[in-house]
């Protein structure tokens, strides 16, 4: 792309790739632009679905793009600022961290934040990670039903029925209910029914329940746990036996790999007929199912996934795409081997399904 690309396009295609040109500049963020992106974001899409909705008519073949966008707010908030708030790494004082990190988890159903941050924190640990015990392993098994094994196909299809199934969804969503508004805290359990409760009589008394139901209902439910699921699947993958059970630099180096929106650029020229219609090809996948996945499932540093696993409580991670590149430039000091990457979201969630269908028993 940096090669074949005009420079004023790099910019973009950095930030959709999360992948930095060779020599481009770092463009320093800070923990705040994060959160601030993702609250507004949300509001944003909520602000204009409602919008859609009232207006109606031509407005609402907008809808669909607004309800993604949504739920990439939720996601950043999830997969970003909440869980770098559990590694106290967004806020200076632990108790805007823990603060926001509460809020977040009412706004959004999630586990409570203390119960979140304990869980999260075994997952960092290479002798908890792809146990029973690790949060990725409980989803994978317990919630999506995968087992180690299994043929690939067979792996596929519980994953992709999970995603249309009524099921797999109520299951999803009672296990977030009670893990947040059924907590061991009964002053976070009273916010948040106090919270939701105000919501929803706030809908009686308006009318407002179509509204409501479908720009925010349906992005925290079936979207935000759709986009969980595919970012969950393309997180971590299963090396083999001896490096597992080893339970050292290298299984942690191996068991997670960077996911980047995008492919390479075809070889031909586009002034070719063929090339033209490659070209055109190219384009047409990186605008649609790379860009959709970047900003549905890849949200935020989701796709540096591996930099965070070997820096877990690095600042850096604000500007992540330039930080995970000077760390593989450099070596990855401290550890045995290099960063492994995989091109596409649906290649990532093949290949770490491949290595759970040829895992040994967990």
């Amino acid at each position: 792309m940096y090669r074949r690309l005009p420079a004023s396009l790099q910019p973009f295609l950095t930030w959709l790739t999360a992948r930095p040109a060779p020599g481009e500049a770092a463009r320093p963020r800070t923990a705040m632009f994060h959160v601030v992106t993702a609250f507004g974001t949300l509001g944003a899409g909520v602000a204009l679905s409602f919008l859609a909705l009232h207006l109606s008519g031509f407005w609402l073949a907008a809808l669909p793009f607004l309800l993604i966008l949504s739920a990439s707010g939720m996601g950043k908030l999830q997969a970003v600022v909440f869980h770098h708030c559990a590694h106290g790494t967004v806020f200076r004082k632990r108790e805007t961290n823990r603060l926001v990190g509460e809020t977040i988890s009412i706004l959004l159903l999630m586990k409570h934040f203390d119960v979140y941050q304990h869980e999260h924190m075994l997952h960092h640990s290479p002798n908890k990670l792809l146990t029973h015990e690790d949060e990725f392993t409980q989803f994978v098994m317990n919630l999506a039903g995968l087992r180690p094994g299994l043929p690939k196909p067979v792996l596929w299809r519980r994953v992709i029925i999970s995603f249309v199934s009524p099921f797999f969804h109520l299951r999803f969503l009672l296990a977030r209910v009670s893990a947040c508004l059924l907590s061991h805290s009964t002053a976070h359990n009273l916010i948040g029914w106090a919270a939701w409760g105000g919501l929803f009589h706030l809908v009686w008394l308006t009318g407002t329940w179509t509204e409501v139901a479908v720009a925010w209902l349906l992005p925290v439910t079936v979207l935000l746990q759709i986009g969980t699921a595919l970012r969950t699947l393309c997180e971590h993958r299963f090396p083999e036996q001896e490096v597992i059970d080893a339970r050292g630099k290298t299984f942690v180096c191996l068991a997670t790999a960077g996911v980047f929106p995008g492919a390479a650029v075809p070889a031909a020229s586009a002034a070719t007929p063929g090339g033209l219609l490659a070209w055109a090809g190219w384009w047409t996948s990186m605008l649609t199912v790379h860009l959709f996945s970047r900003v549905f499932v890849l949200v935020g540093d989701a796709p540096c996934h591996d930099f965070h696993h070997r820096r877990p409580a690095s600042r850096r991670w604000t500007d992540y795409i330039h930080a995970r590149q000077k760390d593989a430039d450099t070596g990855c000091q401290s550890f045995p081997l290099g960063y492994i990457e995989t091109w596409g979201l649906i290649e990532a969630i093949d290949e770490n399904l491949a290595s759970l269908s040829t895992a040994g028993k967990i």
